[in-house]
């Protein structure tokens, strides 16, 4: 007999990320890593481990509604569950009066990405497969039963989806075996964060430098002076081929993988973000007077909803060669469609968890494989990192069957919290996950919950965090 899901436990888990700096820029100033974290139990062994990311204050909001979305998977047999994954998801959408406080956005989705993602990972973990290989050893068919697809059949047809993944099928296992050898590229946000001195940004450009990075992210937006001083500062070194590691050369700026990215002498791309502090008018003109740092693209320009906004922004910076990225805030699928209805995005940012989890994640990969965006992840915080490998290397392999303008964000904070963080290469890749036993990689070790779970753990209790 197949386990029966039994119960699950929240943990409001809060890393003090704003003593340091880490993750500031200039709309949230004061970030503490948070991961509203669920684990899923059967009548076995089988658990499943699921999370989402807040940065402090409302991570105890986000546990209650992960509760309350659980309770609807009580007494379920997992088999059924996992045979059907896209009409699981629709199941969990469907309580009407929980739906109502959405519908599909805020706290409820982001708890929804939690629990869906727990199941996601129970599956791969009764499969004894990481979760990107779980899915890509899945038939087209398959897939497309995995995939959410309400709302958003007026830009991809469940037969059009059947048939992209059909085209890519048969390269699957070639595509697998490079990515493997080779890993999966990525970009640094490590250095960018607005809370950091000159000394300090220069200090962590030199270091990804020497750990084989060529696409550098910096955050914008507080103060244009500053911005570009700091702007300049990393372009000093990224352009400068004496900070290159030792064997390698600079790349070609005009190659297909970094053509049309502004790329400098070495090959280096450096790209900036504003975190939505600009109405449009002051984003073009702000972004226009950055021009000389030679962006790839400014992300989040303005309100994460704002699809015409960002259409505007966009065709406004075309001339001076600067795109447009968004999608760390979309609500979900819908706010993505309509972005690339309205050709408002160079780059699509898929979040692991602000969307519904992986099978909401599988609807957007589609749409922007067929509308011919490169997707590059957002996994700035805890636990993302570890998620978002697996989605790039479902896109890679399965789905849009290209990495060579992706790149997938990198940030180096927390990942010893996690019984299988993730981890890079010497070329600035992440190495593909293979343990069997690591579904989704997101299992984090008892003595982190028991640390920082707030407000009970061991560190908030030493600071005098009153108990709740």
């Amino acid at each position: 007999m197949a386990p029966k899901i039994t119960g699950y436990k929240t943990h409001d888990v809060r890393f003090p990320t704003s003593l340091s700096g880490d993750g500031t820029d200039a709309m949230n100033t004061d970030c503490d890593y948070s991961s509203a974290y669920v684990k899923l139990y059967t009548d076995s062994d089988l658990t499943g481990y699921g999370m989402t990311f807040t940065i402090g204050r409302g991570n105890d909001i986000v546990c209650k509604a992960i509760e309350e979305l659980a309770k609807r998977l009580l007494g379920k047999d997992t088999e059924e569950l996992f045979a059907n994954m896209g009409k699981t998801w629709d199941y969990l959408c469907a309580d009407p009066q929980l739906r109502w406080i959405g519908p599909e956005k805020g706290v409820i989705h982001i708890a929804f990405g939690a629990v869906d993602n727990a199941l996601w990972d129970m599956f791969a973990r009764a499969r004894g497969k990481p979760l990107w290989k779980l899915v890509v050893d899945m038939t087209p068919e398959e897939i497309v039963n995995a995939t959410a697809f309400r709302y958003i059949t007026d830009a991809l047809t469940r037969e059009e989806a059947l048939a992209m993944l059909k085209e890519k099928e048969a390269t699957r296992a070639e595509r697998e075996a490079k990515v493997r050898e080779v890993g999966y590229p990525a970009y640094v946000t490590s250095a960018g964060w607005l809370g950091y001195s000159d000394e300090k940004v220069a200090r962590l450009t030199r270091e990804a430098v020497q750990a084989g990075f060529n696409h550098f992210k910096m955050k914008v937006g507080a103060d244009r002076d500053s911005d570009l001083r700091r702007g300049k500062v990393i372009r000093s070194i990224i352009d400068d081929p004496q900070y290159l590691p030792a064997g390698h050369k600079p790349k070609d700026p005009s190659g297909p993988d970094l053509a049309g990215k502004n790329a400098g002498p070495t090959g280096s791309v450096l790209m900036i973000d504003a975190n939505q502090v600009w109405d449009v008018p002051q984003a073009i003109d702000y972004v226009k007077s950055l021009a000389e740092i030679k962006p790839w693209f400014i992300e989040e320009p303005t309100a994460p909803d704002d699809i015409l906004g960002h259409a505007a922004v966009r065709k406004a910076l075309k001339p001076y060669g600067i795109g447009v990225a968004t999608g760390e805030h979309a609500h979900n699928r819908m706010v993505f469609k309509q972005l690339l209805q309205a050709e408002a995005i160079d780059v699509c940012q898929i979040d692991s968890c602000r969307l519904a989890g992986v099978s909401e994640v599988l609807s957007v990969l589609l749409m922007a494989a067929k509308f011919g965006v490169p997707v590059c992840p957002h996994a700035g915080g805890v636990g993302l990192c570890e998620y978002v490998i697996h989605l790039s290397l479902i896109d890679y392999i399965a789905i849009s069957g290209s990495m060579e303008r992706n790149v997938l964000e990198f940030v180096d904070h927390l990942h010893e919290h996690f019984l299988y963080p993730c981890s890079i290469n010497k070329n600035g890749r992440y190495n593909v996950p293979s343990d069997a036993k690591e579904g989704y990689s997101i299992e984090m070790h008892e003595k982190s919950i028991a640390e920082y779970e707030f407000p009970g753990g061991s560190y908030w209790q030493s600071r005098g965090v009153a108990q709740a």
